[in-house]
Order: C-alpha cells, then sequence, then structure tokens
C-alpha cells in the first residue's frame, strides 16, 4: 500500500509503526456489508483517474443515493451518464484503468471510505438497466478499501436534489449550456 515516497516522509515524521498498524488493521481488499450500505446511502462520490503518462483527473460523480453499488465483495459498480462529452474519466480508464473513488457522508456522523482499484468501461451488462439513463457501466475491483478519519468533513445537508439526474417516469431536463449557440450544433441527440 506504500511506496517510497510514503516511506521517505512516514520516517521524517514517525509515522511508519501507525501507517503499518493501520494497514494490518484497517485496510481490506473486498468489500463488507457494511461498507455497501454506506456506499449505497450515498448520491454522489469522487473519482481520481489518470491518462496513460500519468497526468491526473478527478471528477465528482452524482445521482439519486445508490449511484454506486457493491453487488460483490470483489465488485463495485456505477453508472455514467450523458454529460459534457468529453468522457475524461472513462477515457483515463480505457488507457490507465486504476483508479481511485473517495465516498464522504456529511451528515449527522461523517463518515470517509476510500477505494483504490482497477476500473473497466462496460457498455453490454444487463445490470445497465437498472440505472435509468446510464450509457454504460464501470466496474471497479478493489485493491485497497479503507476507512478515513472524518475529523476534518463538515456537516452539512441536502437542501435539494438535482433536477438533472435521471430519474424513472420523469422528463430529463437538459443543461442550459447544451443549447448555447457554440455547442447546439455539435450537441448529439440524447439515446433514449
Amino acid at each position: 500500500m506504500y511506496h517510497q515516497g510514503s516511506r521517505e516522509l512516514q520516517d521524517a515524521f514517525g509515522t511508519r509503526a501507525l501507517a503499518d498498524r493501520m494497514e494490518q488493521r484497517i485496510r481490506r481488499d473486498a468489500f463488507t456489508e457494511e461498507d455497501a450500505r454506506f456506499i449505497a446511502s450515498l448520491a454522489f462520490f469522487f473519482l481520481a483517474t489518470a491518462d496513460a503518462n500519468g497526468w491526473p483527473d478527478c471528477s465528482y460523480k452524482g445521482g439519486d443515493p445508490g449511484l454506486a453499488r457493491v453487488v460483490a465483495p470483489d465488485l463495485l459498480v456505477f453508472p455514467d451518464y450523458d454529460g459534457n462529452g468529453m468522457f475524461k474519466s472513462l477515457g483515463n480508464i480505457r488507457a490507465n484503468p486504476r483508479v481511485g473513488l473517495l465516498f464522504i457522508s456529511m451528515d449527522e456522523k461523517p463518515k470517509r471510505l476510500r477505494v483504490n482499484g482497477t476500473a473497466q468501461v462496460v457498455l453490454d451488462n444487463p445490470l445497465l438497466a437498472s440505472f435509468e439513463g446510464g450509457q454504460a457501466l464501470i466496474h471497479v475491483t478493489p485493491e485497497d478499501i479503507f476507512p478515513n478519519c472524518p475529523r476534518n468533513i463538515p456537516r452539512m445537508q441536502l437542501v435539494e436534489p438535482s433536477p438533472f439526474v435521471p430519474r424513472c417516469n420523469t422528463e430529463r431536463v437538459e443543461p442550459a449550456w447544451k443549447s448555447y449557440e457554440m455547442f447546439a450544433d455539435v450537441v448529439p441527440p440524447r439515446k433514449a
């Protein structure tokens, strides 16, 4: 879980024994039922990817609770929704499958969970149909799963869910920018 750079700083700050204990006691490579419940309760997470040259990218992935789902102890899935068409995250996954996911709750009892592993973009998984509006499904196989100290997480509350999240029996709302003159002629039609 640690590389030379981590070890050098652990030694400089006297935290190597603490880091080793954390790895021994809280790191795992399979999701627990508690992990699955926590992840399913959230309406967003952050996804870190890198291209083939190692240039990083971090994106916010949002939806309704259940956006990401643990479907097996060694598999988490989440959908890709229609977006800006740049495919930065998914393109990076195709070029370099190593990913980092950060799940955070900011409610009465702040909590966060980190998941590092490998990902794959899947276009033909039947499970995709269970994600309203999903156009691809991302499979994540975990290598390192571990909770992080929540002490600096602010307590916040949801004011209103996004009207842009695809929902059953609800007309889709397009973001205004897709109709701007500079983009309107190149925005592809939304798939059903």
